[in-house]
């Protein structure tokens, strides 16, 4: 079984160019939602994991690291 572990969220970012308040705007996610979720606060939904896979144009497995137990 695999167990979220740290979100790369920050790296997609950097790589695509962005800041996090760009993907915020094209998102329509709150820049707060997006800070909490790159700092590993809080773990997105399935479907905004989705959508900024999308936006990223990385895989949804790739935004975060994967700990197998």
């Amino acid at each position: 079984m695999y167990k979220v572990g740290k979100c790369r969220l920050k790296e997609h970012i950097a790589s695509a160019n962005m800041t996090q308040a760009d993907l915020a705007r094209r998102t329509g996610y709150f820049r707060s939602n997006i800070s909490e979720w790159a700092s590993s606060d809080h773990v997105m939904t399935l479907e905004a994991a989705k959508n900024i896979s999308e936006i990223l144009e990385c895989s949804i497995d790739e935004l975060y690291e994967w700990d197998l137990r």
